[in-house]
């Protein structure tokens, strides 16, 4: 039964006086056509209700017959009201119609238990059938708010340990893809080099750590893990990978990024892209690496 429906049911039973309405048609024994006195009470009431909407038909047997023969008696009676209205009065979109058989007898005397009711609403109480029906409307969910776009400089220039500066062509679009990240999204720093079995980062690398950096200034609310991996070798007894996440951690809290927006982690060659031992270079770089978690970028 739709969860629709269970509304209804219930909602049918709690009408108050002067929501609820509703017309009950009788049928005669084991018959799923009404008699000629039932048809004409029918008929009437589409007359005089043509400007009302159907919200519900159901219908029901006495206990005579096995019960599956009882909820396909109240089935075509159910059937035949719905083939006798339609088209002549109002019907709900979502309506329903229901056999219960026998199994929602109301009254000792067997006749007034072989009927379909008819339970609609009038026009006057029209203006408020959701109320009536207890349909909540949808809530209506507010439109995401587009995050502003972020402007990165194309060229940076920086202050080498040796006194001397470097000018470092920024990779744009790379930034900006950082800066739109979902949570759970990875991001590989290319071109991110060390030195051979080291933690240090090669001075034309340097520039990726600042591209980092400036995505970092500029989206205040991101939160980032940085994960280092290694290739070549099946373990990481140096725990190199964690010493090359955590110095590039250290780069970024050393310029002002706050501690409780950043997590570093190694994986050794744990996580690899290509089985170890590698094919070619190509397949070792593609190892080595150090990627970006993002963790939260309101």
């Amino acid at each position: 039964m739709s969860s629709r429906l269970v509304i209804f049911l219930f909602l049918i039973s709690c009408f108050s006086a002067k929501a609820q309405q509703q017309i009950s048609v009788f049928f005669d024994s084991n018959k799923s056509i009404v008699n000629a006195k039932e048809k004409q009470r029918l008929t009437d009431w589409i007359i005089n209700n043509t400007t009302s909407k159907i919200v519900a038909i159901h219908g029901f047997t006495d206990e005579d017959g096995t019960n599956t023969f009882n909820d396909s008696l109240a089935q075509k009676r159910v059937d035949f009201v719905f083939n006798f209205i339609q088209d002549k009065v109002k019907i709900r979109d979502d309506f329903k119609t229901r056999s219960f058989g026998e199994s929602r007898q109301t009254s000792k005397i067997k006749a007034e238990n072989r009927k379909v009711i008819i339970y609609y609403i009038e026009e006057k109480d029209l203006p408020r059938e959701n109320e009536i029906l207890g349909i909540k409307p949808e809530p209506v969910k507010p439109e995401p708010i587009a995050k502003p776009e972020v402007s990165y400089p194309e060229k940076l220039t920086f202050d080498n340990p040796d006194g001397t500066k470097s000018t470092f062509k920024l990779d744009r679009e790379f930034m900006k893809q950082i800066g739109l990240g979902k949570k759970g999204e990875k991001l590989a720093l290319q071109n991110l080099n060390f030195v051979i079995n080291t933690f240090a980062i090669v001075p034309e690398s340097r520039g990726k750590l600042y591209e980092l950096l400036l995505v970092m200034q500029k989206n205040p609310g991101m939160k980032i893990d940085i994960q280092g991996h290694l290739c070549c070798m099946p373990s990481d007894k140096q725990d190199l990978s964690t010493k090359r996440a955590k110095a590039i951690y250290s780069f970024l809290v050393t310029y002002g990024i706050d501690k409780e927006r950043l997590s570093y982690r190694g994986f050794g060659s744990s996580k690899a892209i290509y089985p170890i031992p590698e094919q070619n270079e190509e397949q070792r770089a593609a190892n080595r690496r150090v990627e970006i978690e993002i963790i939260e970028n309101p």
